[in-house]
């Protein structure tokens, strides 16, 4: 295969992941897995794409948030055994099919949506996904997509740091442009070698280790964060829906119910994030 053909492939693949409107993609296509699936392929798949879509990782780039909310969209057919049955079978699900009954249990079945994020599933995840092919394969494809700019990359990769990664991540990128499967970008080879002047750290993949309580911040502050979040956004999805769908006649107290505190800022969400991928890498 020549070098300009798998550059090709790369870029495609690069497309492939971002989920799109497109009404002639299957669901599982918005997603980039099989048919048959497992549902913890699902799960990681739809994971992946949403820490990178996240509204407060793209907070100017409206197409981002559009693909986010189709993101929910598909989870909440795909993530539900029922639901996705029915989608097989027919190969669409239509809202309007939404009221009776299906209106009372709306906000229960929301609730299998919107799990709560542990301390440990957020290092549990960062470990398994750190030094493994997916981030090597996400690594390259950001590579592409940002044409050797590693500013954007480390901004789209999840669970990095500079700090940390970049001797590791310069490796990847180094062997996949001497095999010919990508480009070599001016802008990289001059990130590259202020790289290379700096000293490599001893174990970037070593296990994270436990911040005590005197420093501040740990993992459990950014899990609070995003819990605190995915409960207002449940309640203003089943809000909104059961005032569009269910009675309207007894809608009229349902707001009340989506009236929650105020959520974290951007700033604090995001200064969370900063700290605690840091500080799972010392």
């Amino acid at each position: 295969m020549g070098r300009r053909k798998r550059v090709e492939e790369e870029e495609e693949t690069a497309k492939m992941e971002e989920p799109d409107t497109s009404e002639s993609r299957s669901l599982y296509e918005v997603l980039g897995v099989s048919s048959n699936a497992t549902h913890e392929e699902i799960r990681r798949a739809y994971h992946k794409s949403a820490l990178r879509l996240h509204p407060d990782k793209n907070p100017d780039d409206e197409d981002a948030k559009e693909k986010f909310q189709q993101l929910q969209n598909v989870m909440a057919i795909l993530g539900d055994p029922e639901k996705r049955e029915l989608y097989d079978q027919t190969g669409s699900i239509d809202a309007a099919d939404i009221d009776g009954d299906a209106v009372k249990s709306l906000y229960k079945f929301l609730r299998t949506l919107f799990k709560q994020v542990t301390e440990e599933d957020i290092e549990a995840f960062s470990a398994s996904y750190r030094g493994s092919k997916e981030e090597a394969k996400d690594l390259v494809a950001s590579y592409i997509k940002f044409k050797g700019d590693f500013k954007k990359v480390f901004n789209q990769m999840m669970c990095s740091d500079p700090q940390v990664d970049s001797h590791r991540f310069m490796d990847i990128i180094d062997a996949a442009i001497a095999a010919g499967e990508v480009k070599e970008y001016k802008v990289y080879r001059k990130w590259a070698s202020e790289v290379s002047k700096t000293p490599r750290p001893p174990n970037p993949l070593g296990p994270s280790k436990k911040k005590k309580k005197k420093n501040g911040e740990s993992t459990s502050e950014l899990a609070a964060l995003i819990n605190h979040r995915g409960q207002k956004q449940m309640d203003s999805l089943a809000s909104a829906l059961a005032a569009k769908y269910g009675n309207k006649g007894k809608g009229s107290k349902g707001g009340k119910s989506s009236q929650i505190v105020d959520e974290p800022s951007e700033e604090e969400f995001l200064a969370a994030q900063k700290r605690v991928l840091k500080k799972s890498k010392k």
